[in-house]
């Protein structure tokens, strides 16, 4: 049967006749070099070039890619170009195997089977961090992402991304080994990762699937996670806040629920981020990177607790307080980890934010203020006609001292906050700090009762 011409398509291919004897070659009209050897009893994937040296045709070889029962037509044109780009190099697509002439149909090895190459997973996430460190993204975002590629993709990391384009199927299975192995919700983070670095590798690598091989798994049920305290569970949480030993975690758990700030960002806050005459801790680096840097403004028992914390930083860590304004003695300088013992205290790190929440719905403050105190994206078409810094010297400082008055006032004048105060370490560093603070206000206020520490 003579040669014939047509765009390969999985649908042509499954329409061509199968002689009873003999090969027959069906050239694609749409990649130079790549056909379909048809046969008896099956069809398969091929290229031919041209190898040279030094300019000159040294020979012609034909490959075979793998038949067409095995791998998509999509696949093979992609593998094809990848080899067709080794050829043309002076480079055989299977090393070590004897170079042929190319004659005919019949000196194709039948036995070939496919070989997938291209850009890794490796290489595709090398590019994707350069991608996202150029957008601004936060050094925890990017190790959150390098942990889930090299450590719980690590065998998939020389695997070539087309490889799981071209089978879901074995995504879809790696995420049920996550789920089982790790837990639903982060069996679906290290697929949205695994998402993104196949999108952006696809925008440079045109022979990858379209479709994210991604998309074939069934994801786990995520539920929001509701372990905030409400009013009246604050009273029990401060005694067991009184009662953590190290004076500077305390101060750090205190402000996490008068803040709301993210724990990974307020382990890196610095004395010089604290603007006290405009009275707001400036947050460089919050969760989403620089571009979403705000300011908090802070309460009068805010500042009170911070201003305690630098006390006792100073007197615990001198030199690591010159840079942090929760040090410790660790590589960093600062606090690396924010986690206590649930039995020692109860609620820390998020549930503080959460708890945040739900004190601001009982102090009054609307949705809109408690999302721009959080820092929280602010749904709908008006939110960019919304400045936050234009309402933060007045109307969000106040909506902050509501809710921190409402922390407080659950403790009332009662046997418990005495037993705080007699739990709290005392100092008597508070006129040296005081003398940091140069607005008056600052002098005024630091020097008023604080249920957690009396200076007298």
């Amino acid at each position: 049967m003579a040669d014939m011409r047509f765009q390969l398509s999985d649908k042509v291919i499954e329409r061509l006749i199968s002689p009873e004897r003999g090969r027959y070659i069906v050239r694609d009209t749409e990649l130079k070099g790549f056909f379909l050897v048809v046969g008896p009893r099956k069809k398969t994937f091929t290229v031919q070039g041209d190898l040279r040296e030094e300019g000159k045709r040294a020979s012609t070889v034909r490959v075979a890619i793998g038949d067409t029962s095995e791998m998509s037509t999509r696949a093979a044109r992609s593998v094809a170009k990848e080899y067709l780009a080794q050829i043309s190099r002076g480079q055989h697509p299977k090393a070590g195997e004897k170079t042929t002439k190319a004659t005919s149909a019949a000196h194709i090895p039948a036995s070939e089977a496919p070989r997938s190459v291209g850009i890794t997973l490796r290489q595709s996430w090398e590019r994707y961090k350069i991608a996202i460190t150029r957008k601004g993204r936060s050094d925890r975002t990017i190790e959150s992402y390098r942990d889930h590629i090299e450590r719980i993709f690590a065998e998939w990391l020389d695997v070539p991304l087309i490889d799981l384009g071209n089978n879901p199927a074995k995504v879809a299975a790696k995420h049920d080994a996550i789920t089982t192995a790790n837990g639903p919700y982060i069996a679906n983070g290290c697929m949205r990762t695994l998402r993104a670095v196949y999108n952006h590798a696809r925008k440079t690598n045109r022979e990858l699937p379209a479709d994210n091989p991604v998309g074939s798994i069934d994801w786990n049920g995520e539920k929001r996670r509701n372990t905030g305290m409400g009013l009246a569970d604050l009273k029990a949480w401060f005694i067991e806040l009184a009662a953590i030993d190290n004076p500077i975690r305390r101060e750090f758990h205190l402000f996490t629920l008068l803040s709301a700030c993210r724990p990974a960002a307020l382990k890196e806050a610095k004395p010089s981020h604290i603007d006290w005459r405009r009275r707001v801790l400036h947050v460089p680096k919050p969760k989403g990177g620089a571009d979403r840097a705000f300011d908090i403004p802070l309460s009068r028992q805010m500042i009170n607790c911070l201003i305690r914390a630098l006390r006792f930083g100073q007197l615990m860590h001198p030199r690591q307080a010159t840079k942090w304004i929760f040090p410790a003695d660790s590589a960093d300088g600062h606090m690396v980890e924010q986690k206590e013992d649930r039995g020692t205290l109860s609620k820390w790190g998020n549930e503080l934010r959460q708890t945040f929440r739900n004190v601001a719905t009982s102090a009054g403050v609307s949705e809109l203020d408690a999302r721009m105190l959080m820092n929280h994206s602010i749904p709908g078409v008006n939110a960019g006609y919304i400045t936050r810094h234009k309402l933060l010297e007045d109307h969000l400082r106040q909506q902050q001292q509501a809710i921190s008055s409402t922390i407080f006032g659950v403790l009332g004048d009662t046997i418990v906050q005495e037993a705080m105060v007699a739990a709290w370490l005392s100092a008597g560093a508070t006129r040296r700090i005081v003398a940091l603070a140069k607005d008056e206000f600052l002098r005024r206020e630091v020097t008023t009762d604080c249920p957690l520490h009396r200076t007298g």
